[in-house]
């Protein structure tokens, strides 16, 4: 990053919709643990949004997009650069016919009840998922058998250094937690997604099923980051971890979930560090107990 003053340079080329110096980010994580932003800046428009990267790739200065945080875990020392938020037009929801359009900062569960309210389903799945559209698209998000691919059309995406580009599902290259844009650096703007006409009482039906059945399995009373491991080929990691005898390990304010083994819990004033060691402990002993190695579905930011 170039001089001492390289925020205030920011600030007045890119003229955003909110700025805050030294932000900390555990506000905007699930998990509700982070250390601080150099910079947190919230933009509104695409054009701000194009400014702000350019000026960001140009200058050096490390930049990255956080969503609502539900499947982050920010480390202590925070993260160094520009932490980059969308605002309330990025979250526009709009249906026509059996097609919902809707911005990358929309949540998954808004969306999810406005299919619901105009009798479309295929979303029932994500009614219970605490992430937005974006950030859903860019981990291929999924639950109870389904996944974002299985709805999505087309998107419009930021891809630095060429502008706006449109994408199909098969450019998105979604896969299992995985998405082109975790590769390519591409900002979701908006995706168009296709659903199948149906009744509202049987789809409403259906995600109240859903989510009694995720109250009921998981640790939603706990801050979280969802699912901390991958399902290895042939089992699943929750088992896992139970069967090593791992349900309730603790590290600090960090805890295997009692309920779930395959979530890590914030019993209140877990530090990253926290939550860490206990990946790496569990890991080790999974590892030595059935020789599966777990590997992180959730991400890790953040300098050391």
């Amino acid at each position: 990053m170039k001089g001492k003053n390289w925020r205030e340079a920011l600030i007045e080329r890119v003229k955003p919709y909110r700025f805050r110096y030294d932000e900390p980010l555990a506000g905007y994580t699930s998990f509700r643990i982070g250390g601080p932003a150099d910079l947190l800046v919230e933009i509104n428009t695409r054009d701000e949004l194009e400014r702000l990267v350019s000026h960001c790739e140009r200058e050096g200065i490390p930049w990255l997009l956080l969503g609502r945080g539900s499947n982050v875990l920010i480390k202590d020392q925070g993260l160094g650069g520009v932490v980059l938020h969308l605002g309330p037009d990025f979250g526009r929801i709009a249906v026509d016919g059996v097609h919902v359009r809707a911005g990358a900062a929309a949540p998954l569960a808004l969306v999810a009840e406005t299919a619901a309210r105009h009798g479309l389903s295929g979303l029932e799945f994500a009614s219970g998922i605490p992430g937005s559209l974006g950030g859903g698209i860019f981990m291929n998000a999924g639950a109870y058998g389904n996944e974002m691919k299985d709805v999505v059309v087309s998107a419009e995406v930021y891809q630095p250094g060429e502008g706006i580009i449109s994408l199909t599902k098969e450019g998105l290259e979604l896969g299992y937690r995985t998405s082109r844009l975790q590769r390519s650096g591409g900002i979701l703007l908006e995706a168009l997604l296709q659903l199948t006409p149906g009744e509202e009482e049987s789809i409403r039906a259906k995600m109240k099923a859903l989510n009694a059945k995720r109250r009921a399995k998981q640790p939603l009373e706990y801050p979280s980051a969802g699912s901390v491991f991958k399902r290895p080929e042939g089992a699943y990691a929750g088992r896992l971890i139970e069967e090593a005898g791992l349900k309730g390990k603790t590290v600090g304010k960090a805890q295997v979930s009692p309920k779930h083994a395959g979530f890590i819990i914030n019993l209140g004033g877990a530090t990253a560090r926290d939550v860490l060691t206990l990946i790496e402990e569990v890991r080790t002993e999974v590892y030595q107990r059935t020789g599966y190695w777990l590997e992180p579905e959730l991400r890790i930011l953040g300098r050391e």
